[in-house]
């Protein structure tokens, strides 16, 4: 397996995807949208899927989902949630580097629109408010990255050019490339 991927992590609004294409093609790499490969895979939305499946539901298929990618040279926009999964995110730290895209819980009130109709869970059940995601996650997010970024009041592309920085720093520290 290739660990020459890069895996972006980080809550619902962060800017995973949308910075997730924007490096993908600074850097001449795939992208993969962890969301869209389980809706692709379970032919629903991901809030049908937590309607149908409860939240505990459909972190499993999350697991089971990201635990089966396989790809090189990708950057993965994982799911907001792919942090409640140990498996899953180990299987994606071995495929590359894990990058947290951190934003303050105040923009990302900003950013985000109604939370039940973007498939958002806590790990025991539907999102009670913002701030009770933002304190769940956090520390998960932490956990697994390699590397943070913060892109807090900051455009896509400022921010893609500050993780290129970023990763080059870190292959060379780790001899990765």
């Amino acid at each position: 397996m290739a660990a020459d991927n890069i895996i972006l992590i980080g809550l619902p609004g962060a800017g995973k995807s949308t910075l997730g294409v924007v490096l993908a093609k600074i850097l001449n790499y795939s992208f993969l949208d962890g969301d869209i490969l389980i809706q692709g895979q379970e032919g629903k939305t991901l809030q049908a899927l937590i309607d149908e499946l409860g939240p505990e539901g459909f972190l499993q298929v999350e697991n089971r989902v990201l635990s089966e990618v396989e790809c090189s040279r990708t950057i993965v926009a994982t799911g907001g949630s792919a942090v409640y999964s140990d498996p899953a995110m180990q299987h994606l730290s071995q495929m590359g580097v894990v990058v947290h895209l951190q934003v303050s819980e105040g923009e990302l009130a900003n950013r985000l629109g109604d939370l039940d109709e973007r498939g958002v869970v806590l790990r025991n059940g539907h999102v009670a408010s913002l701030h009770d995601l933002y304190e769940e996650r956090m520390p998960l997010y932490r956990q697994y990255a390699q590397i943070t970024i913060d892109v807090t009041g900051k455009q896509v592309r400022e921010s893609a050019k500050e993780l290129q920085l970023a990763l080059v720093d870190y292959w060379q520290s780790t001899g990765m490339k």
